[in-house]
């Protein structure tokens, strides 16, 4: 089976996307000629024409907005918001018109579009391009959001999200486009190429939004993690050895709760780990649910390790950036609570 990295992964399921059904297309800003600030489209504008991969103005609110009209028209688009620190122009297009458009038509209307943004930090990019704002969407009925950990997820829940009839967010950690990153900035990244979840199947096939993929079986402690941090998550448990049960969530919403709470059931303690900030993070909503259906079986309390209620710091970032240290302590100190 070949290996491809995230980039090539996203790449080849856009093109598949693209051979199987003429009506979706894919555009944003520097995605045609140049295939995108990330190279995630590169080649597709030679293969589909113009008319199928094509760059946008630099107007994410006219990116969203054009493709809910496409959408209603009977098109699947598939934009690209440069990084997600840019989709705040776009918010109200998101909320107020894709979100809404099924129920507000009474089903006459849907609107099957993917918005991909590169999320995350750890690449230095500072405040305004290290963001992760998954939670901003979560909130919202109507949207999907999904954010992947790995090139073969990445591949299937994407061509899943383009065939889905209601939007749906696509968030792509960019620290994990060209390797897993375990939150040890000082050494030397595996390449997905020599990663086993770097195997891509060729052509077309799907993973169900909706179903996490528990990525360490253990007994002793259930973390619930998503993106980079399930490698961070990974290597804290490692470092730790302490026997935990690392389940990655893929898709925040709709949430596999049914797996949260067997492993839950199981192991009676919980550490939620994102890499947004703290407060009204998508880790508060982890933690009432877990509280809510687990309460009998926990032997201590939930603990959430984020990122800090700052804006991202470009000369701290490793001080900011939830590592394995910080895991690995939450770790020790909710098996001794």
């Amino acid at each position: 089976m070949p290996r491809r990295t995230m980039i090539e992964a996203i790449r080849d399921a856009m093109d598949v996307s693209m051979a199987r059904d003429e009506r979706v297309i894919v555009y944003g800003e520097d995605v045609g000629f140049f295939g995108g600030v990330f190279r995630c489209t590169q080649g597709l504008q030679a293969k589909y024409g113009k008319n199928r991969c094509f760059d946008a103005p630099i107007s994410e609110s006219g990116i969203v907005g054009s493709a809910i009209g496409m959408a209603a028209y009977g098109l699947r688009p598939c934009v690209e918001v440069q990084f997600a620190d840019y989709v705040y122009p776009a918010y109200d297009q998101i909320v107020s018109e894709a979100a809404r458009l099924r129920y507000r038509s009474n089903n006459d209307f849907t609107c099957p579009i993917v918005v991909r943004m590169p999320t995350g930090g750890g690449i230095f990019g500072g405040q305004t391009h290290s963001q992760s704002p998954e939670a901003l969407f979560t909130h919202v009925s109507g949207l999907k959001t999904v954010v992947p950990s790995n090139p073969h997820d990445a591949k299937g829940l994407l061509i899943a999200a383009i065939e889905d009839p209601d939007p749906v967010i696509f968030l792509e950690p960019k620290r994990l486009y060209n390797g897993p990153f375990d939150g040890h900035h000082d050494k030397p990244v595996t390449p997905w190429s020599k990663h086993a979840l770097g195997e891509v199947a060729d052509g077309h096939y799907t993973i169900p939004l909706g179903k996490a993929a528990i990525r360490r079986p253990g007994s002793a402690v259930t973390v619930l993690a998503y993106g980079t941090m399930v490698y961070v998550a990974e290597a804290a448990a490692a470092e730790t050895g302490i026997d935990a049960e690392i389940i990655d969530l893929r898709t925040l919403l709709p949430l596999d709760l049914d797996t949260i709470v067997a492993s839950v059931k199981k192991t009676g303690r919980c550490v939620v780990v994102h890499e947004a900030t703290l407060t009204s993070g998508f880790g508060a909503e982890l933690v009432a649910l877990v509280q809510e259906n687990c309460f009998y079986h926990l032997e201590a309390p939930v603990t959430r390790v984020a990122g800090w209620d700052t804006p991202y710091p470009h000369a701290q970032e490793w001080d900011y950036f939830p590592g394995p240290a910080r895991v690995g302590r939450a770790l020790v100190e909710t098996m001794e609570a």
